[in-house]
């Protein structure tokens, strides 16, 4: 997070210092045709990689914990949120631990202004993901989808008691 504030605090057109940064905050070489315009935010960093033409907008949110991992020729509109981590749903355990699972945004995909892309999801080449959507499961191939309609999937119980230790990870079962 400290070197993304240090990107986001260069001049617009400082490319070469832009392009350094870059490398540190995830950890190696990205591709020369990687474009990403800040302000841009990341958790972590590390858990990222790039494919090539890649254009990422203004005010993006990368929380990479569980891996992002992007194809060729993707475009990313402006304050999009890749989001690789959450919380358990049941109350009783929301506290305790951290669950992640990788987003996968395979080639020539769109992703529209402001969309937010959940934990484990998968975009399957040539996709359009509208502006304003929330997804929550896989994108087949050479499909559009949008919307934000929020779905009640089940009612959770009562806690036993309630929260007190802090947050530690954990992988999602399979």
């Amino acid at each position: 997070m400290t070197l993304t504030a240090r990107l986001n605090a260069l001049s617009f057109d400082d490319l070469d210092a832009r392009k350094a940064l870059l490398t540190e905050i995830f950890g190696g070489p990205v591709p020369d045709s990687l474009s990403i315009l800040p302000p841009f935010y990341s958790d972590y960093g590390l858990g990222a990689s790039f494919g090539e033409r890649v254009f990422i907008n203004q005010g993006c949110f990368f929380l990479d914990l569980g891996g992002i991992t992007i194809g060729d020729r993707v475009l990313i509109g402006p304050r999009v949120t890749l989001s690789t981590a959450g919380h358990p749903v049941d109350v009783d355990d929301r506290y305790d631990f951290i669950t992640y699972a990788p987003i996968v945004i395979e080639e020539d995909v769109w992703i529209g202004a402001s969309a937010t892309i959940t934990p484990g999801v998968t975009i399957g080449h040539g996709s359009v993901v509208g502006a304003g959507a929330v997804v929550a499961r896989d994108v087949p191939p050479l499909s559009v989808v949008t919307g934000t309609s929020v779905v009640e999937r089940k009612r959770l119980k009562q806690p036993r008691t309630a929260p007190t230790s802090q947050a530690r990870l954990r992988a999602p079962h399979k």
